[in-house]
């Protein structure tokens, strides 16, 4: 069978990119004809852009040439200048026509806003509409294909539940002991590890702040990934992460993008693998974690709440649910605390009541912000470094007609707001880089001493 797979491919640093390699990889194996088409020149057979109605034309005239077309779906590669499907009621409606003349496309959906499809405007029923004409959806999760039919109204019989790993294999034979010795790692200590891409919603810093206390002699943290894009608010996300790494003892940040080898690598090496999603439809990280048997622990958001297994430990969605686990698996005698219960249920002690009132209030504010004492008191510079970086607000609402009149506003107040927020964040650093430095002046400066008193 001749099969054409659509979406980004490597050489490029995606997710998807590396989805549709072990895609083709797979196919090739079970001896089809395969080749490729990305929106951008890399490896594959194929470069045209997709975007917009112009994009879905110049995709229109590749299909007829084979039997199947595997589109690896997510917004960014069909919709210019937007993360969602509701702004263009032009390329929806293209894509829709090209699905239905073809009939020959599975459209396997990464990402979609599913809020988008419930609404009531002409793009929202064009991207219905376009979730409509293929010949079949597939999905990673129930949860993800039961919100399909709500929110579009995909037809549930062109909807099929597919593994997400299901084409995965190992890319590395090492074993524990000698990955740990190629990334310098003590092979008798006890290591979390979260990596990907660094992006606010993988909640990386979640991770961070669940480690703290954990961390010395026999117990580590490793994040490792980078930047997916060049975006104010995921820079602004990587120097947070920067900053609670330094004020993290035996956490440890590597800004690099790894190699398929030296990714599956960082998985053997570890003990737990840290997943502190904020949200996500499904997690490839999770997927080959599975094929070397390592621990996962993931926050129960999306489509991972189905994702449960004999060594995935899914947690409430929740700061406070995330760092009570690492400390579990971690060996702490650290326990959760059933403040409902009563003052006689804690044993009469003071802490965990203080601890309940202060996750209380680090939910309302989003974040908490640890003070670090030293022996002179409050460490000023990390506890400003655990302040999130300003972002700009968030245009969801549970009411269509809100949303849309949040992202109007937004697109009205940007060239006013976005110098702010920008010179906000610029003094939030600078005040830390002031702090750094006149720390290790101190630090550096000689300590003075008394001249002894000459006898009188």
């Amino acid at each position: 069978m001749r099969i054409l797979v659509v979406g980004p491919y490597p050489p490029e640093r995606d997710g998807i990119a590396s989805y549709a390699a072990q895609q083709v990889a797979h196919l090739r194996r079970e001896g089809h004809d395969v080749e490729a088409l990305s929106p951008r020149p890399s490896a594959a057979h194929h470069t045209i852009d997709l975007h917009g109605f112009g994009g879905a034309l110049r995709l229109r005239r590749h299909l007829s040439r084979y039997d199947r077309v595997l589109v690896n779906f997510h917004p960014d590669v069909f919709y210019p200048g937007q993360r969602g499907i509701g702004g263009s009621s032009a390329t929806s409606l293209g894509l829709a026509g090209v699905f239905a003349a073809a009939g020959n496309v599975d459209l396997t959906v990464h990402e979609i806003n599913y809020e988008q499809g419930r609404a009531n405007h002409p793009s929202a029923w064009a991207a219905r509409l376009m979730l409509r004409t293929p010949r079949r959806i597939l999905v990673h999760s129930e949860a993800e294909a039961a919100d399909l039919r709500d929110a579009f109204g995909a037809p549930a019989g062109r909807i099929e539940v597919i593994p997400h790993g299901g084409h995965f294999e190992k890319r590395t034979n090492v074993t524990r002991q000698s990955a740990r010795r190629s990334l310098d790692i003590d092979p008798d200590e006890f290591m979390f590890l979260s990596i990907g891409f660094i992006q606010p919603h993988k909640g990386f810093d979640r991770a961070l702040r669940g480690f703290r206390g954990l961390g010395g002699p026999g117990c580590r943290l490793d994040i490792v990934g980078t930047l997916r894009d060049d975006r104010p608010e995921h820079r602004e996300h990587l120097d947070h992460l920067r900053h609670l790494t330094e004020a993290t003892p035996a956490a440890h940040l590597h800004e690099e993008y790894v190699s398929d080898e030296m990714f599956d690598r960082w998985l053997v090496a570890a003990d737990v693998v840290v997943l502190p999603y904020r949200e996500i439809w499904s997690s490839g990280v999770l997927e080959r974690a599975r094929l070397y048997d390592r621990v996962v622990l993931a926050t129960g958001t999306g489509g991972l709440a189905s994702s449960a297994g004999e060594k995935v430990v899914l947690v409430q969605n929740t700061d406070s649910a995330i760092a009570l686990e690492m400390a579990r698996l971690a060996g702490s005698s650290a326990r959760p605390v059933d403040v409902a219960a009563g003052w006689d249920a804690v044993g009469g002690s003071w802490d965990p009541v203080q601890a309940a009132v202060q996750e209380r209030a680090n939910a309302a504010r989003g974040a908490p912000v640890p003070a670090t004492v030293t022996e002179d008191g409050i460490d000023p510079v990390a506890a400003l470094a655990a302040v999130e970086p300003v972002s700009y607000p968030t245009t969801a609402s549970a009411s269509p007609i809100g949303a849309f009149a949040k992202r109007v506003v937004k697109r009205l107040t940007f060239w006013e707001v976005e110098p702010l927020v920008g010179q906000m964040n610029t003094l939030k650093r600078a005040t830390e880089e002031m702090g750094r430095a006149l720390t290790k002046a101190q630090e550096a400066a000689p300590v003075p001493t008394t001249p002894e008193r000459a006898p009188e």
